[in-house]
């Protein structure tokens, strides 16, 4: 069974962890290593145990501490021929490039890397399959494209960008370049398009879904629970919300959507 781990998730830095029995991946890592030590040690991660960093894009906040984590952990980067020319992995030991919108497999999970419309050079979010199992990760993205919708659709876990109130942005304290950079459809997703994306599933909406790069200026756990409270009502969906400051322990679930911590 595959499982999710959320080492934080914001503006200030994001790592993420999707593991089967076998295979232990990381996705970008916005933290310096010795943060990451300490982040890891409290989900009871040896960084020794990562096989691989996937790096969806190369800004700061997913990108900062890949190179440096890496080579603590011996584990290949993994990332996309844009990415790689931003010159951000410079010095890293093994880097594999790969393209958007293909398939590969590490160990014995199974990786489509998805083509996403962000302010990147060659940005992609992850999709991961093993044995039954999908679990997707989105976040970075200004809008959800018929391509991206089409590439979630079936998902058991979905970790899902919940960026901004498109309100609370509107009068919070960003200059007005910056709001629209965010705003945008190459920005981050706000509260109305994530719901939006999940309900357009119909039937085959998540039976987990995680919250995550929730803002700490433009948005709220509370505000993103509301605007979900009748989605959950009606599905029976599981809803997780991933923090900046302490991103959440390491969850699995099964194609019905039940969720259970994992030690």
């Amino acid at each position: 069974m595959l499982r999710v781990a959320s080492v934080g998730s914001g503006s200030k830095g994001n790592a993420t962890l999707v593991a089967s029995e076998e295979t232990t991946l990381l996705i970008d890592c916005g933290f310096p290593t010795r943060e990451m030590l300490s982040r890891l040690d409290q989900i009871n991660v040896d960084i020794a145990d990562i096989d691989a960093i996937l790096v969806t894009h190369e800004h700061s906040d997913h990108i900062g501490g890949v190179a440096a984590v890496s080579k603590a952990a011996g584990a290949p980067i993994y990332a996309t021929h844009g990415t790689l020319t931003s010159g951000k992995l410079v010095g890293a030991r093994t880097i594999v490039e790969i393209e958007s919108d293909s398939e590969f497999a590490i160990g014995d999970i199974e990786v489509t890397a998805i083509t996403v419309p962000h302010d990147a050079k060659e940005p992609v979010q992850y999709v991961f399959k093993h044995a039954a199992q999908r679990v997707g990760v989105l976040t970075d993205l200004g809008m959800v494209s018929a391509h991206v919708q089409r590439a979630y659709e079936g998902c058991d876990l979905l970790l899902l960008e919940f960026n901004h109130d498109l309100a609370m942005l509107r009068r919070g304290p960003y200059p007005a370049a910056l709001k629209r950079r965010v705003s945008g459809d190459f920005g981050h997703l706000n509260n109305d398009q994530a719901l939006g994306m999940l309900e357009a599933m119909g039937e085959s909406v998540p039976g987990t879904v995680i919250a995550a790069h929730i803002s700490e200026q433009n948005n709220s756990v509370n505000a993103v629970s509301a605007l979900l409270g009748p989605l959950i009502q009606r599905t029976e969906m599981n809803v997780i919300y991933a923090t900046q400051s302490q991103g959440f322990d390491w969850i699995s679930s099964d194609a019905s959507g039940a969720v259970s911590k994992v030690a």
